[in-house]
């Protein structure tokens, strides 16, 4: 068996693997070879054959973490909802502007007029504010094209935002998201054409890697998103679900018994819908961004989902009418200020659990061997000084895949 040989060599580093708690490892070294990670540990523990590599990085005793996580994202869209907040500002909800044909239905307005070129440009500010502060993985999804051609160019520049920076996208195809005014406020019907036309061209051109839906009062049934479960299982793509945001509709047990990868939004999640993921090992996200910006006041049960054992992402949400937001440090101040989770829980909810929640544990959320060479730096003596503060980013160096 050939030797496997160690490329370059992280040193000085004050390790946060982020496996399980926020055991800070002091005076260690992360060794990588072809972007994966070969030791991570304490110095005094590093294979001789991998202390001399060809590339050394000092890392001057700062925290080392995993790269950051955003596992719910939907960073690709055309135009602007600032003229809905400010209706809400005035009294409006969120529900009544949807109903109104605005809220998603302007976006996707929007969105279909836009070129891929032009989705594609306006997603890259977006994209680069989440990479300034360590973000090494993002899910994007589509939805707001709800038909073949328009869902299949948001996938495709999801893809080419890939391949024009170093990051991991994660694409997740929705169209089961809103109802298009072609359906004429046929859901039954639309959610055929989903089933039989649009997922079947996107798992065909290889645009996708999950499926998503949103299952509430504003969206679809439970047996309508069941029937999108079953047809992505055709595909064996896997499913995600947004649920339990505005209402309890049961979204999250029909997401359990499909072993979704998580559940998001949950602010009305009962508990049943808790022990029914529990049981399936789906993570719940949750989306403080939305709730904050959405004025709501229904929190989702954090402390029934610890009791349960239930893994907690923490995600940005980003999109145009209920979460503008591109930060992932300030939506992990919001998940401890608004929704009383702890730094541990925040600094797992956008690394080992967020990895999770795309099916990407064994690639990426934790600095093990064998897994991507995903790594912030930071400025920090503590791991709650990387999102304490609003404003101030720690970061000092991201590393994409040893890169």
């Amino acid at each position: 068996m050939a030797e496997v040989r160690c490329d370059k060599l992280f040193r000085n580093a004050r390790l946060l693997p982020c496996v399980s708690g926020l055991e800070i490892v002091d005076d260690s070294a992360i060794a990588v070879a072809a972007g994966r990670i070969l030791f991570a540990g304490a110095l005094e523990n590093l294979p001789k054959e991998f202390k001399a590599a060809p590339e050394e990085i000092d890392c001057g005793g700062r925290l080392v973490t995993p790269g950051l996580i955003d596992c719910h994202t939907h960073l690709v869209f055309a135009g602007t909802r600032a003229t809905e907040w400010e209706r809400r500002l005035a009294g409006a909800t969120y529900e009544a502007i949807a109903r109104a044909g605005g809220g998603i239905l302007s976006t996707v307005k929007a969105t279909r007029s836009a070129s891929e070129d032009a989705l594609v440009a306006s997603a890259f500010p977006r994209l680069d504010a989440l990479l300034a502060e360590g973000v090494t993985t993002v899910e994007i999804k589509s939805g707001y094209g709800l038909d073949v051609d328009n869902e299949a160019k948001m996938l495709r520049a999801a893809s080419r935002l890939a391949d024009a920076r170093d990051v991991t996208v994660e694409r997740t195809f929705l169209g089961a998201h809103a109802l298009p005014p072609e359906a004429r406020g046929d859901r039954d019907r639309y959610i055929e054409q989903v089933c039989k036309e649009q997922l079947p061209a996107i798992a065909s051109r290889n645009l996708a890697d999950a499926v998503d839906g949103f299952c509430d009062v504003i969206g679809f049934t439970v047996e309508q998103i069941r029937r999108v479960f079953d047809a992505a299982a055709e595909y064996r793509l896997p499913v995600k679900l947004h649920a339990e945001q505005l209402s309890n509709c049961g979204g999250s047990k029909l997401a359990a018994r499909y072993r979704a990868l998580s559940v998001d939004h949950v602010e009305y999640l009962d508990a049943e819908g808790v022990s029914a993921i529990a049981s399936s090992g789906t993570v719940a996200v949750l989306l403080p961004g939305a709730f904050y910006f959405l004025r709501e006041k229904q929190k989702p049960p954090v402390d029934a989902l610890r009791r349960a054992g239930v893994p907690m992402a923490i995600a940005t949400d980003a999109n145009p009418g209920s979460s503008p937001f591109v930060s992932l440090l300030l939506i992990m101040n919001m998940a401890a200020t608004l929704f009383g989770l702890t730094v541990q829980e925040c600094m797992l909810g956008v690394t080992r659990n967020a990895a999770r929640a795309l099916g990407l544990l064994n690639e990426t959320g934790t600095l093990e061997r064998g897994k991507w060479s995903d790594l912030a730096i930071w400025n920090v003596e503590s791991p709650a000084e990387i999102f304490c503060g609003l404003g101030v980013n720690p970061l000092y160096r991201r590393v994409w895949r040893g890169r």
